[in-house]
């Protein structure tokens, strides 16, 4: 800057006293090398770890949720009483306890069963299957079975349960007895069949008998009285088996030693514990809710949280990292606007800004660039701006950031150029108004950036009438120009926060600066944003001297450097 000229300040790269052109995207290659997207750091476990750190709010949310679910599912359909009986099972000779119990089990719930309980009880009221799904059967030991039975009253629990149990029980034996009528059925059709077996032997042995006597005829004869002699033993032992099949059909094993075992009785059970079970079920539900969002969430999400990732993407290594920075404490008074810069990861941002501040000469410019959330980074640049003031420096601050948060931190009045007193400092802000869009800053001559500006007048407007539609905005900007410039001239320090926007471009950040700091909020920007965030920063050939990373994680151990080759391609061929 030169007291001669009040246009002009802080010379950029140029000669003469006069700024450098700004670049146009054709004079500027980007880098080749570096890749559209990169993978953030690999999944572990202390990355699931910080990321259910990260969403404890979200887990306990979820989980008192869940806990408020289960209570008033209980309050609302309380679970119907319920009653339960056991049964003893026998088993015949021929059965496996370990198999035939699951038998059992799958008999005494089939619709079956259910019917005949059903027309026990004469009930009408209900479906078969409405009634087949109110009770369950339980495996307690290869010869016991557990029924707990439920219905809306008690009462009607017990007898439920003593219904199923006898049905049971019975639709058992008779499957018993109709599997030995089977056996019977069967053992007298091969009675009938040795005894006609026999009546065909002796037939044959009177006819040998009555033959003439020889040594074929003696040998056929003894065969047949052989044959005749087995098929009377084959024909007793059929007629003892089925004799005992029919003296036994009535007493069973297996049907007479198969009883209930317990009678049906009420479960008692406390409304205060099954309470709390009802609210531990959802509490638990919860739980696993919100893992799964918040994991799930972290592995697929794009939103960048690494060192290492940031500095790839933005092109820029990170120099400083703090921990999470909370701009409103409604709990504790006094927390809200310049007070928050008490903070101590504030305070470290602040003295990263202050380092670097260019300290070449008493002349300095620095561009606070806010990559996602401008708050942070407005309360850090308007807290350096106050300690700047109070050491006796003369400092223009420029809000530029979309919605001027550091003009409202500084009670700032309004868009324009003016004085302010900041905590018994005095300083000057400048807010451009909110129509004006990329502002040009003081380090660009003016008539340079009214040519500028009228050509993209003319382009969009050629007519005469439109051309003069709008100069009254050129001159607007054009007076906010000339007033930073002037306030600029007797100043010290110009800082300037500002936000970008891919369809505005940053070309103009260079007339408020060369150098630039940029801070980035962990998880909240994507890759896509952030690399936008640099390419710009590169197309403006601004100097970022490094990155500051809000909210780091504690188990983030990457240095957040950028590899060989990658640091503002380009940038250090401009001098």
């Amino acid at each position: 800057m030169t007291d001669r000229d009040q246009t002009v300040m802080y010379p950029m790269n140029g000669d003469n006293g006069h700024p450098a052109r700004l670049p146009v995207f054709s004079e500027f290659t980007l880098s080749e090398e570096q890749p559209a997207n990169v993978a953030t750091g690999l999944v572990s476990l202390g990355f699931i770890g910080a990321a259910i750190k990260r969403g404890v709010r979200l887990l306990c949310a979820l989980a008192v949720i869940g806990l408020i679910i289960g209570v008033g599912y209980y309050v609302v359909s309380p679970p119907s009483p319920k009653a339960t009986t056991s049964v003893l099972l026998t088993y015949g000779p021929d059965e496996s306890p370990a198999s035939a119990v699951f038998d059992n089990q799958t008999i005494a719930e089939s619709h079956s069963v259910a019917q005949r309980a059903m027309s026990k009880l004469h009930d009408t009221t209900q479906s078969l299957g409405s009634f087949a799904g109110s009770y369950t059967v339980a495996v307690l030991t290869d010869r016991v079975l557990q029924i707990t039975a439920s219905a809306p009253t008690a009462g009607q629990a017990v007898s439920n349960a003593n219904a199923i149990a006898t049905s049971f029980l019975q639709f058992r034996a008779k499957e018993e007895e109709a599997a030995n009528q089977v056996l019977l059925q069967s053992l007298r059709q091969e009675l009938s069949q040795v005894r006609g077996n026999l009546d065909d032997l002796a037939s044959q042995i009177s006819q040998v008998q009555s033959q003439q006597t020889s040594q074929s005829q003696q040998a056929r004869l003894k065969s047949l009285q052989n044959a005749h002699t087995q098929a009377e033993i084959t024909l007793g032992t059929l007629q003892e088996t089925i004799a005992g099949t029919q003296a036994g059909t009535s007493t069973i094993s297996s049907v007479t030693g198969s009883v209930v075992l317990d009678p049906a009785s009420p479960t008692v059970k406390s409304k205060s514990k099954t309470i709390l079970e009802y609210g531990a079920y959802g509490l638990l539900a919860g739980l696993a809710l919100g893992l799964g969002i918040i994991v799930v969430g972290s592995v697929v999400s794009d939103r960048l949280r690494r060192r290492d990732d940031i500095a790839r993407a933005l092109g820029v290594p990170v120099r400083l990292s703090v921990g999470h920075v909370r701009l409103k404490r409604r709990l504790l008074p006094g927390r809200r606007g310049l007070a928050a810069a008490a903070d101590p990861e504030v305070r470290r941002i602040v003295a990263h800004l202050r380092t670097a501040v260019p300290q070449r000469d008493r002349k300095a410019a620095l561009v606070v660039v806010a990559v996602d959330d401008p708050g942070i980074a407005a309360l850090s640049l308007a807290s350096l701006a106050v300690s700047f003031a109070k050491d006796g420096r003369s400092v223009v601050l420029a809000d530029l950031a979309v919605g001027a948060p550091a003009a409202a931190l500084l009670a700032g009045k309004g868009p324009g150029v003016g004085r302010i007193n900041a905590r018994q400092s005095q300083m000057t802000l400048a807010v451009p108004d909110i129509d004006e869009v990329a502002p040009i800053g003081p380090l660009t001559a003016a008539p340079d950036a009214a040519a500028r500006h009228a050509a993209a007048r003319h382009a969009a407007a050629p007519d005469a009438a439109a051309s003069n539609a709008a100069a009254p905005g050129e001159r607007e900007r054009s007076k906010f120009t000339r007033d930073v410039a002037s306030a600029c001239a007797s100043a010290d320090i110009l800082l300037t926060l500002v936000t970008l926007d891919p369809g505005i471009g940053a070309d103009h950040l260079a007339t408020w600066g060369g150098d630039a700091v940029a801070i980035v909020t962990a998880g909240r920007a994507s890759w896509a944003k952030i690399q936008a965030a640099g390419e710009m920063l590169k197309l403006a050939r601004m100097r970022v001297i490094s990155a500051v990373l809000v909210g780091a994680d504690k188990s983030d151990v990457s240095l957040g450097l950028v590899p060989d080759g990658e640091i503002l391609a380009g940038i250090d061929s401009l001098g």
